[in-house]
Protein backbone atom coordinates (compact mmCIF):
# COMPACT_ATOMS: atom_id res chain seq x y z
CA UNK A 1 0.00 0.00 0.00
CA UNK A 2 1.77 3.44 -0.91
CA UNK A 3 1.70 4.99 2.36
CA UNK A 4 3.97 7.49 1.16
CA UNK A 5 0.56 9.05 1.40
CA UNK A 6 -1.61 7.60 4.02
CA UNK A 7 -4.66 8.46 2.66
CA UNK A 8 -3.72 6.99 -0.49
CA UNK A 9 -3.06 4.13 1.29
CA UNK A 10 -6.37 3.89 2.77
CA UNK A 11 -8.16 4.47 -0.48
CA UNK A 12 -6.08 1.14 -2.69
CA UNK A 13 -6.60 -0.93 0.74
CA UNK A 14 -10.69 -0.28 0.17
CA UNK A 15 -10.53 -0.71 -3.63
CA UNK A 16 -8.25 -3.73 -3.74
CA UNK A 17 -10.69 -5.74 -1.36
CA UNK A 18 -13.93 -4.53 -2.80
CA UNK A 19 -13.52 -4.19 -6.54
CA UNK A 20 -10.50 -6.83 -6.58
CA UNK A 21 -11.16 -9.30 -4.32
CA UNK A 22 -7.99 -9.16 -2.22
CA UNK A 23 -7.82 -11.10 0.85
CA UNK A 24 -6.04 -8.07 2.60
CA UNK A 25 -2.94 -5.58 1.88
CA UNK A 26 0.89 -5.71 2.57
CA UNK A 27 2.78 -2.63 4.45
CA UNK A 28 6.76 -2.59 4.57
CA UNK A 29 7.75 -2.00 8.64
CA UNK A 30 8.93 1.60 7.53
CA UNK A 31 7.96 4.33 4.68
CA UNK A 32 11.17 5.85 3.72
CA UNK A 33 12.50 5.45 7.44
CA UNK A 34 9.82 6.77 9.31
CA UNK A 35 8.28 4.43 11.59
CA UNK A 36 4.68 3.49 11.43
CA UNK A 37 3.90 4.73 14.78
CA UNK A 38 3.77 8.18 13.68
CA UNK A 39 0.78 10.03 14.25
CA UNK A 40 0.59 10.60 10.23
CA UNK A 41 -0.09 6.77 9.76
CA UNK A 42 -2.26 6.00 12.50
CA UNK A 43 -5.77 6.28 10.13
CA UNK A 44 -4.35 3.93 8.14
CA UNK A 45 -4.41 1.49 11.02
CA UNK A 46 -7.27 2.40 12.49
CA UNK A 47 -9.73 1.82 9.20
CA UNK A 48 -7.93 -1.57 8.58
CA UNK A 49 -9.31 -2.42 11.54
CA UNK A 50 -12.69 -0.78 11.40
CA UNK A 51 -12.84 -2.55 8.19
CA UNK A 52 -11.14 -5.86 9.59
CA UNK A 53 -8.67 -5.73 6.62
CA UNK A 54 -5.84 -8.39 7.10
CA UNK A 55 -2.65 -6.36 6.51
CA UNK A 56 0.76 -8.71 5.95
CA UNK A 57 3.77 -6.62 7.20
CA UNK A 58 7.17 -7.40 4.99
CA UNK A 59 11.04 -5.99 6.22
CA UNK A 60 12.66 -3.43 4.45
CA UNK A 61 15.99 -1.96 4.15
CA UNK A 62 18.36 -1.47 1.87
CA UNK A 63 22.18 -1.46 2.16
CA UNK A 64 22.03 2.29 2.95
CA UNK A 65 21.18 1.25 6.25
CA UNK A 66 25.31 1.09 7.39
CA UNK A 67 25.64 -1.97 9.87
CA UNK A 68 28.08 0.38 11.97
CA UNK A 69 27.71 4.16 12.27
CA UNK A 70 31.64 4.82 11.14
CA UNK A 71 30.43 2.98 7.58
CA UNK A 72 28.06 4.49 5.02
CA UNK A 73 26.56 1.24 4.29
CA UNK A 74 26.27 -2.07 4.96
CA UNK A 75 28.51 -4.54 3.64
CA UNK A 76 28.00 -8.61 2.92
CA UNK A 77 24.11 -8.23 2.12
CA UNK A 78 23.88 -8.09 6.16
CA UNK A 79 21.35 -5.67 5.84
CA UNK A 80 19.13 -8.36 4.57
CA UNK A 81 20.27 -11.87 6.58
CA UNK A 82 20.01 -9.89 9.68
CA UNK A 83 18.64 -6.57 9.50
CA UNK A 84 14.87 -7.80 7.90
CA UNK A 85 14.37 -9.14 10.52
CA UNK A 86 15.72 -6.85 13.22
CA UNK A 87 12.90 -4.59 10.95
CA UNK A 88 10.65 -6.84 11.74
CA UNK A 89 10.85 -7.34 15.51
CA UNK A 90 11.34 -2.90 15.91
CA UNK A 91 7.90 -2.52 13.91
CA UNK A 92 5.96 -5.06 16.58
CA UNK A 93 8.14 -3.23 19.21
CA UNK A 94 6.55 0.50 18.16
CA UNK A 95 3.28 -0.92 17.55
CA UNK A 96 3.13 -2.28 21.30
CA UNK A 97 4.99 0.59 23.07
CA UNK A 98 3.15 3.16 20.57
CA UNK A 99 -0.47 1.76 22.41
CA UNK A 100 -1.30 1.23 18.39
CA UNK A 101 -2.56 -2.51 19.55
CA UNK A 102 -4.15 -1.17 22.58
CA UNK A 103 -5.95 1.23 20.70
CA UNK A 104 -6.96 -0.90 17.37
CA UNK A 105 -7.59 -4.42 19.47
CA UNK A 106 -8.72 -5.76 16.02
CA UNK A 107 -6.28 -5.00 13.83
CA UNK A 108 -5.40 -8.32 12.05
CA UNK A 109 -1.41 -8.29 11.25
CA UNK A 110 0.61 -10.74 9.64
CA UNK A 111 4.66 -10.34 10.57
CA UNK A 112 7.06 -12.53 7.74
CA UNK A 113 9.28 -14.77 8.77
CA UNK A 114 7.78 -15.74 11.84
CA UNK A 115 8.72 -12.09 13.00
CA UNK A 116 12.25 -11.97 12.24
CA UNK A 117 14.10 -12.12 15.91
CA UNK A 118 11.23 -11.96 17.75
CA UNK A 119 11.31 -15.91 18.67
CA UNK A 120 14.72 -16.40 19.84
CA UNK A 121 14.53 -13.27 21.79
CA UNK A 122 11.67 -14.23 24.08
CA UNK A 123 13.29 -13.75 27.84
CA UNK A 124 15.00 -10.29 26.68
CA UNK A 125 11.15 -9.40 25.30
CA UNK A 126 9.75 -11.00 28.77
CA UNK A 127 11.66 -10.53 32.10
CA UNK A 128 13.91 -8.16 29.70
CA UNK A 129 11.20 -5.94 28.95
CA UNK A 130 9.81 -6.20 32.24
CA UNK A 131 12.39 -3.80 33.06
CA UNK A 132 11.96 -1.36 30.89
CA UNK A 133 13.23 2.21 31.76
CA UNK A 134 16.06 0.21 34.07
CA UNK A 135 18.92 1.60 31.51
CA UNK A 136 17.20 5.11 30.31
CA UNK A 137 17.21 8.12 31.81
CA UNK A 138 16.09 10.64 29.47
CA UNK A 139 12.35 8.69 29.33
CA UNK A 140 10.20 7.35 31.53
CA UNK A 141 9.38 4.17 30.55
CA UNK A 142 8.74 3.26 34.24
CA UNK A 143 5.21 4.96 33.33
CA UNK A 144 4.97 3.73 30.32
CA UNK A 145 4.66 -0.02 31.10
CA UNK A 146 2.23 0.57 33.96
CA UNK A 147 0.15 2.60 31.46
CA UNK A 148 -0.24 -0.52 28.73
CA UNK A 149 -3.26 -3.11 29.28
CA UNK A 150 -0.75 -6.02 29.72
CA UNK A 151 2.91 -7.26 29.80
CA UNK A 152 4.71 -6.61 26.58
CA UNK A 153 5.82 -10.58 25.86
CA UNK A 154 1.88 -11.11 26.02
CA UNK A 155 1.61 -8.65 22.63
CA UNK A 156 4.32 -10.08 20.69
CA UNK A 157 2.33 -13.75 21.59
CA UNK A 158 -0.89 -12.85 21.26
CA UNK A 159 -1.28 -9.91 19.18
CA UNK A 160 -0.06 -10.47 15.59
CA UNK A 161 -0.01 -13.70 13.38
CA UNK A 162 2.74 -14.50 11.99
CA UNK A 163 3.85 -16.91 8.65
CA UNK A 164 6.32 -20.07 8.50
CA UNK A 165 8.43 -18.41 5.78
CA UNK A 166 12.30 -19.14 7.07
CA UNK A 167 14.14 -20.43 4.81
CA UNK A 168 13.93 -23.86 4.99
CA UNK A 169 14.93 -24.19 8.91
CA UNK A 170 13.92 -26.83 10.71
CA UNK A 171 14.90 -24.64 14.34
CA UNK A 172 13.37 -21.53 13.32
CA UNK A 173 10.11 -23.25 12.23
CA UNK A 174 10.10 -25.23 15.48
CA UNK A 175 10.93 -22.23 17.54
CA UNK A 176 8.59 -20.50 15.73
CA UNK A 177 5.79 -22.67 16.62
CA UNK A 178 6.72 -22.84 20.61
CA UNK A 179 6.31 -19.37 20.40
CA UNK A 180 2.82 -18.12 19.10
CA UNK A 181 -0.10 -19.75 19.78
CA UNK A 182 -1.15 -22.52 17.02
CA UNK A 183 -4.14 -20.38 15.88
CA UNK A 184 -1.46 -17.44 14.83
CA UNK A 185 0.26 -19.29 12.62
CA UNK A 186 -0.32 -19.33 8.73
CA UNK A 187 1.26 -20.92 6.24
CA UNK A 188 3.97 -19.18 3.60
CA UNK A 189 7.35 -20.02 1.97
CA UNK A 190 8.46 -17.35 0.45
CA UNK A 191 8.41 -18.62 -3.16
CA UNK A 192 9.91 -17.76 -5.54
CA UNK A 193 12.82 -16.32 -3.82
CA UNK A 194 15.11 -19.81 -3.24
CA UNK A 195 17.84 -20.90 -5.66
CA UNK A 196 15.43 -22.94 -7.97
CA UNK A 197 13.28 -19.92 -8.11
CA UNK A 198 9.99 -21.30 -6.53
CA UNK A 199 9.66 -25.12 -6.00
CA UNK A 200 12.33 -25.79 -3.05
CA UNK A 201 11.15 -23.32 -0.44
CA UNK A 202 7.11 -24.60 -0.85
CA UNK A 203 8.24 -28.22 -0.76
CA UNK A 204 10.89 -27.94 2.15
CA UNK A 205 8.36 -25.69 4.20
CA UNK A 206 5.91 -28.31 3.46
CA UNK A 207 8.07 -31.43 4.54
CA UNK A 208 9.20 -29.52 7.99
CA UNK A 209 6.03 -28.82 9.06
CA UNK A 210 4.65 -32.47 7.85
CA UNK A 211 7.28 -33.96 10.15
CA UNK A 212 6.25 -31.64 13.11
CA UNK A 213 3.84 -33.48 15.93
CA UNK A 214 0.73 -31.93 14.75
CA UNK A 215 -2.67 -33.64 14.36
CA UNK A 216 -4.18 -33.45 10.93
CA UNK A 217 -6.56 -31.04 12.20
CA UNK A 218 -3.72 -28.86 13.48
CA UNK A 219 -1.35 -29.12 10.61
CA UNK A 220 -4.93 -27.93 8.77
CA UNK A 221 -5.24 -25.42 10.67
CA UNK A 222 -1.27 -23.98 9.70
CA UNK A 223 -2.04 -25.00 6.28
CA UNK A 224 -5.43 -22.73 5.06
CA UNK A 225 -7.53 -23.00 8.21
CA UNK A 226 -6.67 -19.85 10.02
CA UNK A 227 -6.06 -17.64 6.77
CA UNK A 228 -9.39 -18.71 5.81
CA UNK A 229 -10.36 -17.67 9.26
CA UNK A 230 -8.56 -14.79 9.40
CA UNK A 231 -9.14 -13.11 6.13
CA UNK A 232 -13.46 -14.65 5.95
CA UNK A 233 -11.80 -16.25 2.59
CA UNK A 234 -12.03 -19.77 1.29
CA UNK A 235 -8.91 -20.99 -0.12
CA UNK A 236 -9.20 -25.00 -0.37
CA UNK A 237 -11.46 -26.40 -2.52
CA UNK A 238 -12.71 -30.52 -2.45
CA UNK A 239 -10.01 -31.46 0.34
CA UNK A 240 -7.22 -30.14 -1.74
CA UNK A 241 -4.20 -28.70 0.79
CA UNK A 242 -3.42 -25.23 0.01
CA UNK A 243 0.17 -24.11 -0.44
CA UNK A 244 -0.13 -21.13 -1.39
CA UNK A 245 2.56 -18.34 -0.41
CA UNK A 246 2.66 -14.76 1.33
Amino acid sequence: MPLTAPDAGIRESERAMKELGACGVQIVTNVNGKPLDRPEFEPFFARMAALGITVWVHPTRTAKTPDYASEDKSLYEIWWTFGWSYDTAAFMARMVFSKTLDKYPDLKLIVHHFGGIVPMLEGRIGPGWDQIGARTSDADYHSLLKSLKKRPLSYFKEDFYADTAVFTSDAATELGMKFYPLEKIVFASDCPFDPEKGTMYIRETIRIIDALDLTKEQRDQVYYKNLERITGKTFVNQGARATSAV
